[in-house]
């Protein structure tokens, strides 16, 4: 079983994701998180947010995770400029289970990630599609044995070697902070004995998971170590990037709806 801690009133922000007894969610002291306001620089107070329209950005990791949820029976609501956001959770026999709607007028286009991030040890591993398409995005160039290609949004490579460079493993802190976005819909994360699933489903829109491994090389100038494993609609982490294909678009029935599912077991390996 899986049981979720919401706090409405700051940005419908997860504070706790437990399963078997653990916490799933990485924690970090910032009492400047509870004064945020829509427009402000984004604070980094770990547990997952909901970002959307966009990650990077702006507005700095969306519009709705400063702005104060209301709830209404069972299902979570946040009122932005130009959308509305709605998010039922609920437990089932294995886990849990968020489903969303996002209305906006028809052509409307974003990005929406849960900005899950993750309390792991330096021995967790992801493990996704093999081969799947990895986009990486050019604050991995000091990783990389060629150079960024002029003017390139981002390259891409196969999971989980993307261009040489390992992602699915974790590993100590080494002073580097890298993001990657993979073209599949689930990961499971290995952690000792401990494991943790996450899949997304949207019908007719990209899905992607977001990979952020930073392990003490952001920010400056004074980094931690974080890790991001985020479930995504869109290919990009910022809207402006996006080309056709690489973000979410509203249809004409004014509605998106899609399911992130989260289970405390996976079958991989």
């Amino acid at each position: 079983m899986v049981d979720i801690v919401t706090d409405l009133a700051h940005g419908g922000r997860w504070t706790s994701l437990r399963a078997d007894g653990r916490e799933w969610l990485w924690h970090r002291h910032a009492p400047e998180r509870d004064r945020a306001v829509p427009g402000a620089a984004f604070v980094d107070a770990g547990g997952l947010e909901e970002c959307v329209p966009t990650v990077r950005g702006r507005p700095d990791h969306g519009d709705a995770w400063s702005r104060p949820w209301t709830r209404d029976g069972d299902t979570d609501r946040v009122e932005c400029d130009s959308f509305t956001l709605a998010r039922t959770l609920r437990a089932t026999p294995d886990g849990a289970e968020a489903d969303y709607t996002l209305t906006a007028a028809p052509g409307f286009r974003f990005v929406w990630a849960a900005h899950a991030l993750l309390d792991l040890s330096p021995e967790a591993t992801l493990h996704m599609s093999a081969g799947a398409t990895t986009r990486l995005f050019p604050e991995a160039t000091p990783l990389l044995k060629e150079r960024w290609p002029s003017g390139a949004a981002w390259i891409e490579g196969a999971w989980p070697t993307p261009r040489g460079l390992a992602l699915d493993r974790l590993g100590p802190d080494d002073g580097t902070a890298v993001g990657a976005v993979v073209a599949t819909d689930r990961c499971c994360v290995h952690d000792g004995r401990d494991r943790l699933a996450l899949s997304l489903h949207a019908a007719g829109q990209p899905v992607s998971i977001a990979l952020w491994r930073n392990l003490g090389g952001f920010p400056e100038p004074d980094p931690y170590r974080s890790t991001g494993v985020e479930p995504m609609l869109g290919r990009v982490f910022d809207l402006a990037d996006a080309g056709p294909e690489d973000a979410a678009r509203v249809p004409a029935a004014a509605q998106v709806r899609w399911r992130l599912t989260l289970t405390a077991a996976c079958r991989c390996p």
